[in-house]
């Protein structure tokens, strides 16, 4: 068997791994994973034929000669390695969790500090028992601070990706009804999610707390550190808190803070609505507490461009659509809808899609938000999706659409002049292929 001490050596020379046989950099390590439908074992061979250095495997039978690298399990292998890997820096390790915003806040966190320092941060959304451990083996040397997006859909899952992460930093962006299906309510997300503070509390780490955030106070309460921050009316130089101002939300973001020297600086970014406000609000707390100029911070902030998705601004045919089509929630879809009624225009649609992984409380939470959004002043509400289906939607006026190719077509039949469209749908529905 290899051990990790061994395969970290070896990683040295080689510090590129790959977990797909399609995407082989040259002298990579391949890892051989199991999945519900496949055995990467029988893969191993091939990734050494098409660029591999190295196959980590985890089934005897396949080890032909010395480039096989046997372990008891190659999940487990590839985490140890990348927990290995991690303590090699001894650097603030940035977790961020939460049910709503993680990889926006994780962005715009990223974009502040890296403006500054050397960052690694996560890619996208590889924020699983997989993707944490392939964003910090890609970490290099050098890096000066990281940040981790670390998701959850199930108990335990942050507790255990925070033994592998050892975060020494750590916020959570919100508390919202997220994965209900795996949670069984409200009180089993506060209890997953606040597996980070947790840890935290444990490992005498740093909390960032939102304290405009219900929940959020209290769960934090045991972490020896916390570091406060607040939305407030007027800047005070003298709080103790961190505290930034909304100026305005629609449009855009726009927001003031006061910098370490006194002076006021305020900045203007280029995402919308109240709920972005709060991950722009926690991106400025980190870098205030990190010592980031001031001018810096509102640069990062006013370059950042929305994209995959999340937060677009798309103009097309005389509309401003916000394309917000990456996930949902119920948490995550009213203030969408809030901000959807706040825009200017002749006439608002708001095209959801089904909010997926609610069990037993689906078919509650998508009658609620129907009753929630009918209540608005929304001339046109479109659903797509099964779970909408069965919705009193018709008592509503509102239109149903099985999927998004049958909600596309009567999209691309509309007059969109001086339009606002909402489009937001969990990720399943792929609402975004309704304009793309």
């Amino acid at each position: 068997m290899t051990s990790i001490p061994e395969l970290y050596s070896i990683f040295q020379e080689h510090p590129v791994v790959s977990i797909d046989t399609r995407q082989l950099p040259q002298g990579c390590i391949f890892f051989a994973l199991k999945g519900s439908n496949f055995d990467g074992n029988k893969f191993a061979a091939s990734s050494l034929t098409n660029g591999a250095s190295y196959a980590v495997i985890d089934d005897a039978a396949y080890a032909t000669d010395d480039r096989f690298l046997l372990v008891p399990d190659v999940l487990k292998a590839l985490q140890d390695l990348a927990n290995h890997h991690r303590h090699q820096f001894e650097i603030p390790v940035i977790g961020i969790g939460g049910s709503n915003g993680k990889t926006t806040t994780k962005e715009l966190v990223s974009s502040v500090l890296s403006a500054h320092y050397p960052c690694h941060f996560t890619k996208g959304n590889l924020n699983n028992h997989i993707g944490v451990p392939l964003t910090l083996l890609s970490m290099p040397r050098g890096t000066e601070v990281a940040i981790i997006e670390i998701g959850t859909n199930q108990p335990g899952d942050i507790e255990a990706l925070c033994q592998i992460v050892q975060p020494t930093h750590g916020l959570l962006t919100n508390i919202g009804k997220e994965h209900l299906e795996g949670f069984g309510g409200l009180d089993g997300v506060i209890k997953a999610e606040g597996e980070l503070f947790d840890h935290l509390a444990k490992n005498q780490g740093c909390a960032f707390v939102n304290l405009s955030e219900k929940y959020l106070p209290d769960m934090s309460k045991n972490v020896p550190m916390r570091v406060g921050y607040q939305q407030t009316d007027a800047l005070h130089a003298e709080s103790g808190i961190i505290e930034v101002q909304m100026l305005a939300d629609i449009p855009f973001v726009r927001a003031a803070f006061l910098s370490d020297d006194g002076p006021r600086v305020e900045l203007s970014t280029q995402l919308f609505g109240a709920h972005n406000f709060q991950n722009v609000m926690t991106a400025i707390a980190l870098g205030i507490y990190f010592k980031v100029p001031a001018d810096k911070v509102k640069d990062a902030l006013e370059a950042y461009t929305p994209r995959n998705n999340r937060s677009q601004l798309i103009q097309r045919a005389g509309a401003t659509i916000l394309l917000d089509a990456y996930n949902a929630n119920p948490s995550s879809m009213e203030p969408a809808l809030l901000s959807l009624i706040a825009m200017p225009a002749t006439r608002r649609i708001a095209i959801l899609g089904d909010m997926l992984e609610l069990g037993k409380e689906s078919a509650k939470e998508h009658e609620d938000l129907l009753h929630f959004a009918a209540g608005l002043n929304i001339d046109q509400i479109v659903l797509v999706g099964k779970e909408f289906e069965k919705t009193s939607f018709l008592k509503f006026g509102a239109l149903h659409f099985a999927d998004n190719q049958a909600a596309r077509i009567w999209f691309d039949k509309q007059d969109l002049q001086d339009a606002a469209v909402l489009i937001k749908g969990s990720r399943g529905i792929r609402l975004e292929l309704v304009v793309v």
